[in-house]
């Protein structure tokens, strides 16, 4: 018997009708002769609602227990759901994570998970069970409840997919699939029938709100082939794969951006070896993720301006943990809120000369300035000014041949 595990995110789960959908949905794979394995969400809002209370109630609100706090979401979603597919004559339950369990390493709110525990579940299922798990958390060795950061309910349905051997994993969401780009944001958008890992890993990391970048690794590293889907519309998805084969003529897959990056400009500092290490270690043990970073030496080789980019949110720890540093000396600090990352993704650039020259020249003729460039083997990215974001991706989206 083929199995499946489907993964339903917040927003499939919004409310009661969402959830009656999603009920049909589980039913129509039953009825095909599939075993099924159903990992869900909390509640669109039910997360977000729930930590709120907790900075009402503390700066400083105790780890473990946010944790077990936050878990609360998809128990409730999970227990709704097989009550649904129970009344539509299945047979159907709700398990937590700590019944099977679900194990799990490394800190609160961002664990992951290490082995799950499947003897309960096929017995289950053997004996024509549909079990309802709580995604989004697992026990660590303690026997503590963990969650695993935001969007940590497709980590649970990979590595379900991967512990139950499946023969098929799909992520039911609000979307019918990966598009060439945000198609909120540009009507020529256009879905993505194929894509790799790698491309995938890329466009998740660069502003694809699809799917959490760690699920994609996870899945790339276990060989795990996964679907995007959507739970409101019966329409074909993106099937993410890591197979070697071509998937279409085109060198650019997808174009992301970015809306919460900000730049840090750290002028005259005195240049020495090790300086730049100087400055990045502090950002890193205080969990600040440094992306784009540029170094200009002076004339004088005596001085250096670094530039980097951050998220927004971490500007004013950032500023401070610098002002403290003392193994750097410099004569100005700068930031700019109002810049954001446009990139272009595919592993088609590895194989085809031009494609820097050709992204430049189309941002060039719209008259959009580059601030900082990074590059990797499959993606290009650009700092530009956020009042230029839909132009930049609407000249290059062109160019490429994506529209």
């Amino acid at each position: 018997m083929k199995t499946v595990v489907l993964k339903f995110g917040g927003t499939s789960v919004g409310s009661i009708d969402r959830i009656k959908s999603v009920a049909k949905i589980i039913s129509s794979y039953k009825k095909k002769k599939m075993g099924v394995i159903v990992v869900s969400s909390a509640m669109s809002g039910t997360t977000n609602e729930l930590i709120k209370k907790t900075k009402e109630l503390s700066n400083t609100f105790d780890a473990a227990e946010y944790d077990v706090l936050l878990a609360t979401g998809e128990q409730a979603t999970c227990a709704l759901i097989a009550g649904r597919l129970k009344h539509l004559g299945f047979k159907a339950r709700s398990w937590m994570s700590w019944q099977l369990p679900i194990i799990t390493e490394g800190p609160y709110s961002s664990s992951r998970i290490s082995k799950i525990n499947k003897g309960k579940i096929l017995s289950f299922m053997k004996s024509g069970g549909i079990p309802i798990i709580t995604g989004f958390q697992g026990i660590n060795l303690e026997n503590r409840l963990t969650t695993l950061g935001r969007g940590g309910t497709d980590a649970s349905a990979i590595m379900l997919a991967k512990f139950f051997n499946t023969d098929a994993c799909d992520i039911y969401t609000d979307v019918d699939g990966v598009y060439t780009t945000d198609p909120r944001n540009h009507s020529k958008a256009k879905k993505i029938h194929k894509i790799s890992y790698d491309e995938m890993l890329e466009m998740a990391s660069l502003g694809a709100k699809v799917m959490q970048p760690t699920s994609v690794q996870d899945a790339k590293l276990n060989n795990i082939n996964f679907s995007v889907k959507s739970s409101f519309q019966k329409k074909k998805g993106t099937l993410i794969t890591g197979t070697k084969k071509t998937f279409s003529n085109q060198i650019i897959t997808g174009i992301t951006s970015t809306k919460n990056d900000s730049k840090v400009t750290i002028v005259g500092v005195k240049d020495r070896p090790g300086v730049a290490a100087a400055v990045f270690k502090p950002l890193s043990l205080n969990q600040i993720n440094v992306d784009m970073v540029v170094q200009n030496i002076s004339l004088n080789g005596k001085e250096t301006d670094l530039t980097f980019t951050i998220k927004s949110e971490d500007v004013k720890k950032t500023e401070k943990i610098i002002k403290q540093n003392k193994r750097i000396s410099f004569r100005k600090l700068t930031y700019d809120n109002n810049v954001s990352k446009v990139s272009i993704i595919g592993v088609g650039m590895i194989t085809t000369p031009g494609i820097t020259y050709r992204m430049f020249q189309a941002l060039a003729s719209k008259k959009i300035n580059i601030m900082v460039i990074s590059t990797s083997e499959i993606k290009i990215s650009v700092l530009i000014s956020n009042k230029q974001i839909k132009k930049a991706v609407a000249v290059l989206h062109k160019e490429f041949k994506l529209d």
